[in-house]
């Protein structure tokens, strides 16, 4: 059997699961409660997936244990849950380790997948565009690099009566999958390469145009695409599920001054999002980036509304956004039980609007904050260049709009409306 088939058809330990045991560990004296609402996201997406959640364990231990994760006392208790349950895999809340991955199936007789694995696949079953599809295989493929031991132990138990993995067939096999995966990843990751050169091309004909630009971002399943729909009618897909939308869609907007804008709803953020994802998905991400303003809507009907937003905060961060201005659009307030917590909002994030996106409530207070924002973005400024410097004026020629130019003596008398952040590259120049 050739190493590429192997690899295709054991890294999809969900492909044929129909009930999931999910399982979280904490220490001893830990937030159970917070515990608890993280395991009910891993149930949101084992049913984003297709999969139905038969039981759940929350277990306080008091030290991890290196092979297993848990200890052997915890581990035969959760078995005859697993056993009488009927459970297809066992999925853990956090990350595990490649050789605890192995020893826990072992143990089970049953595929034991992580967090990272399930939010993988969850990517991969819902990817729509060329690009979403590459970089999530290339994601799958970097996760799958360190696990190629765990696929091959089929062959350790054909080859060893011990049991034992044993160098043979598995050990060369694993060397022919490292090889394999190695050129995939160069292959993906030239693939992608010229995508986003395609994107950057875009993106700086965006940039020309002068259209000012806002990324609606957010953790998985706050309502953007919904708010994208409510604002420009555009046709996206919605769906009460998380992950429901990975590809990025721009669509145009007119301002009541009639000024056109566009809005770009970007792929949702999530607690402990797998570090391959956040890699692989960066060019897609970047949309946020390379915007004027981000709207940051935030579900503050959800009970972890504010470690929801935190993270999404970080992983702007981490894209070197966290300076861009901020709206912050608390959505689904109708939905919301308790005033207080919009009102403790309020106070965290001041220049922010309260809206229902599904009844489309508030969303006239969002445009004046919109329009308020585009009005900051640019000034129009009255300058004196000496011809000498006809480089600055092509510049601003390219990166403004020119009002009204003319020539006086030596110089260059040019009005022109300009993005705010080149105000300093024309100070020396302006005429009062």
């Amino acid at each position: 059997m050739e190493a590429k088939h192997v690899v295709q058809q054991e890294q999809l330990p969900l492909k044929d699961a129909k009930a999931a045991f999910l399982v979280s560990a904490y220490p001893s004296g830990g937030d159970k409660v917070r515990v608890q609402e993280y395991l009910d996201e891993l149930e949101k997406l084992c049913e984003t997936f297709g999969i139905a959640v038969v039981g759940r364990a929350i277990c306080p231990i008091k030290k991890f244990d290196a092979g297993t994760y848990l200890g052997k006392g915890k581990l035969d208790e959760l078995f005859k849950e697993v056993e009488e349950l009927k459970a297809d895999v066992i999925i853990f809340d956090d990350e595990i380790a490649p050789n605890q991955q192995r020893n826990l199936e072992a143990f089970f007789k049953h595929p034991v997948i992580d967090r990272t694995e399930l939010i993988i696949e969850v990517f991969a079953q819902r990817a729509q565009s060329r690009e979403a599809q590459l970089q999530i295989e290339l994601a799958r493929v970097k996760y799958q690099f360190p696990r190629l031991k765990r696929m091959w132990t089929h062959l350790s138990r054909q080859s060893s009566s011990g049991g034992g993995f044993v160098k043979g067939e598995g050990e060369k096999q694993i060397e022919i999958d490292r090889r394999l995966l190695r050129k995939r990843i160069d292959l993906l990751r030239k693939e992608i390469e010229e995508i986003v050169l395609q994107r950057n091309t875009q993106r700086s004909a965006r940039k020309r145009s002068g259209i000012p630009t806002f990324a609606i971002v957010g953790y998985t399943n706050a309502g953007k695409s919904t708010l994208m729909k409510a604002l420009t009618g555009a046709d996206v897909y919605i769906e009460n599920k998380l992950f429901a939308t990975l590809d990025t869609t721009t669509r145009k907007f007119l301002l009541p001054s009639k000024q056109e804008i566009l809005f770009v709803d970007t792929v949702g953020f999530i607690r402990k999002i797998p570090h391959t994802l956040v890699a692989a998905f960066k060019s897609t991400l970047e949309e946020a980036v390379n915007t004027d303003i981000l709207l940051h809507l935030i579900d503050v009907s959800h009970p972890l509304a504010e470690e929801q937003a935190t993270a999404t905060l970080e992983v702007l961060k981490d894209l070197g956004s966290e300076n861009r201005p901020i709206i912050t659009v608390f959505n689904k307030v109708d939905a919301c039980l308790d005033p207080g917590i919009v009102n403790k909002f309020r106070i965290k994030y001041p220049k922010s609007v309260s809206i229902s996106a599904l009844n489309k409530e508030g969303l006239d207070v969002l445009i004046e904050k919109v329009a308020e924002e585009v009005a900051n973005l640019r000034k129009v400024v009255k300058l004196r260049i000496p011809q000498s410097e006809y480089k600055l004026v092509s510049d601003l020629m390219q990166e403004g709009k020119v009002l009204d130019s003319d020539y006086e003596e030596n110089d260059v008398l040019i009005t022109v409306e300009i993005p705010v952040q080149w105000q300093h590259k024309v100070q020396a120049y302006l005429v009062s």
